[in-house]
């Protein structure tokens, strides 16, 4: 599972993740706590899917200003 902390743009993470998919990698919002948005993800090695979901963020209009974290559990 992947956990991404952000305080703001939510809606657009969500959306960004969930319509993801190249390479055969994809993203299913699960559930939304406070600041922490949960997904499942099809990937096998959570801590380099971490790193890139930061990527995809990152290369987004909204992202490249936007705080935020991102941890594989």
């Amino acid at each position: 599972m992947i956990v991404l902390n952000a305080p703001v743009q939510q809606d657009k993470i969500i959306e960004t993740l969930t319509t993801y998919n190249e390479e055969g990698l994809t993203f299913e919002f699960i559930e939304k706590k406070g600041m922490k948005l949960y997904f499942n993800t099809n990937a096998t090695d959570l801590e380099a899917t971490a790193k890139k979901v930061k990527e995809i963020i990152k290369e987004t209009p909204y992202g490249a200003v936007l705080y935020f974290q991102v941890t594989a559990e």
